[in-house]
Order: C-alpha cells, then sequence, then structure tokens
C-alpha cells in the first residue's frame, strides 16, 4: 500500500527550523568594549548567550517534533497496511452509520466539536483544550500563539489520560467502531491506542470530517463540518482554503464581506500606528522639557 498521506507539522514551524540561526556574537549585536563599558558588556553578554540557549532549545523541540511525526506515521502506515484499521472515506462512513449502524467515534476537542457534529456520534476528544493557568501552560499557550495559533485560531490542547478508559466505559472490545477527527491525524493517533489495547474492528476516516461534503453525513451545529477545524485572524479575513472554496460557490457577496473585513483590519492598524507615534512624540517632549 503506498504511504498514506497525513497534514504536514505547521509549515512556520519548519520555515524557522531551516531558516532561524543563533545571532553571531561578533556581528549580530555589536559589543561595546570591556575595557570601556565593563558592566554592560557582561548584561549584554549574558543576554546573547540566553538568546541563542532559547533559540537552540526551540530547535531541538522543533527537531524532536519531526522525529516524532516520521516514527507515528511509520507506525500508522504499518497498522494499515496489516489491516489493523480499515480506511473508509467520509461518504464510505456515511452509509456505514446509515446501513450497519455502526457508531461514529468523533476524537476532536470541545473547540471543533461545538461547531459542528455528526448526528448521533460519540465524542471522547484524545485531546482536549488546556485551559489551565499554570506557570508551564501559560508558556505553553505563548509558543502555541506566536508559532501561528493567531492566524489559524488552534488553540494549546493536552492529551487527556482517560481517553481509553472513557471508550471503554462506552464500547466494548469486540465494537465494530468508527473513528474520526477533523483532518484525520488525531484520529490515527487514537486508533493506534485503541488497537493496542484490544480494539480489533477499527475504522478510520481518510482526511477527517473536513474532507466531507455536506450530504456524507448527517450534520448537528452551526456550521458545515468543513468549517469546525478554521479559526483566528486567517477564518476572520475569511482566507482559509474552505472558505476560499466558498467563495467561488457563493460569488461576490461572500468575498464582499471578507473584503470590507480586510479593509477594517487595515484601517485598525493604521490607526494603532498613528496613536503609538503620537504617543512617543508626546512622550519625547516631556523629557525634552
Amino acid at each position: 500500500m503506498a504511504s498514506l498521506a497525513f497534514p504536514s507539522l505547521n509549515s512556520l514551524t519548519i520555515s524557522r527550523l531551516h531558516s532561524q540561526k543563533a545571532p553571531s556574537l561578533n556581528s549580530s549585536i555589536p559589543t561595546p568594549s570591556i575595557s570601556t563599558f565593563k558592566h554592560p558588556t557582561v548584561t549584554l553578554h549574558r543576554f546573547q548567550c540566553g538568546v541563542i540557549r532559547m533559540q537552540a532549545g526551540e530547535e531541538d523541540f522543533e527537531l524532536k517534533q519531526m522525529r516524532d511525526m516520521a516514527a507515528a506515521k511509520k507506525r500508522w502506515d504499518a497498522m494499515i497496511r496489516e489491516g489493523k484499521v480499515k480506511i473508509l472515506t467520509p461518504r464510505e462512513a456515511g452509509y456505514a452509520i446509515q446501513l450497519s449502524n455502526k457508531p461514529l467515534l468523533d476524537v476532536r476537542p470541545s473547540s471543533e466539536r461545538e461547531k459542528a457534529w455528526v448526528k448521533g456520534s460519540t465524542w471522547v476528544p484524545i485531546f482536549e483544550v488546556d485551559n489551565k493557568f499554570d506557570v508551564g501552560t501559560l508558556s505553553s499557550k505563548a509558543t502555541n500563539f506566536v508559532m501561528g495559533g493567531w492566524w489559524s485560531g488552534v488553540p494549546t490542547l493536552s492529551y487527556d489520560s482517560q481517553f481509553l478508559s472513557k471508550v471503554e466505559e462506552k464500547f466494548p472490545k469486540d465494537a465494530e467502531l468508527i473513528v474520526t477527527c477533523q483532518k484525520g491525524l488525531r484520529s490515527l493517533a487514537a486508533c493506534e491506542l485503541l488497537c493496542n489495547s484490544g480494539y480489533k474492528n477499527l475504522f478510520w476516516v481518510q482526511g477527517g470530517l473536513e474532507a466531507a461534503e455536506e450530504e456524507d453525513l448527517a450534520r448537528e451545529g452551526t456550521q458545515p463540518l468543513k468549517f469546525a477545524g478554521i479559526g483566528g485572524l486567517s477564518e476572520f479575513l475569511g482566507w482559509t482554503d474552505q472558505q476560499r472554496a466558498q467563495a467561488a460557490r457563493e460569488g461576490w457577496g461572500y468575498r464582499l464581506l471578507y473584503s470590507i473585513r480586510l479593509v477594517g483590519v487595515f484601517v485598525v492598524a493604521d490607526a494603532l500606528f498613528i496613536g503609538a507615534q503620537r504617543v512617543g512624540r508626546y512622550l519625547q517632549d516631556i523629557r525634552s522639557h
């Protein structure tokens, strides 16, 4: 079987990994002469070392993520190839639910589930939105935001260690279980856990609910299934693939709405920039007097 296609890693993460370099101590940040400015030099040197350590740590983390993803993909490829998990398209999943009454396990986080879900599906998230505000969580939230969360709207998620026990409470090990998520990645991770715990009749929805057409599955919720995974500034501006496809179908009225929003963003950004300039000049005048 050909290698399965999986959603790529965050493109911003990959681009940073290949392009970002630690600043040079000799050229990137000019260092004052030690004989002239002893204390500032020591402070600056410590700052430079801190920047290098932070960037090295980020790159190590990104490399580890890429290695872990590659290893998981190999396991999942083998799991499909060996027939431990069978593949269904969203349309085939819809037929299986209607004609054979197979249960559908939705493993998406609440941020996606609350927008749209398949009628009659059972919801047990494998990863859930992390709403804690301790030091470690705040650091993860900041990293997620900087690495593209502001654009995609994807929240910080944490693994639910009770996932397996929750599924076992609802479904016996011999159940013919269809597993899905939004794009197909987390549902594969869920299939691996379920397979290893003894579930033998697993079906994976390839491409997830994002690949489903409206007629494929009976939907409930306020949005199409395709739109449940979008968010952030990209959704506000209508710059997601799903919204562009919708605009192509609905015409200029749909496009006009997001064009007006884009103009509004530029107007607000310009107003903030002018305001910051005025505040800066005001503070400068105060200091000069």
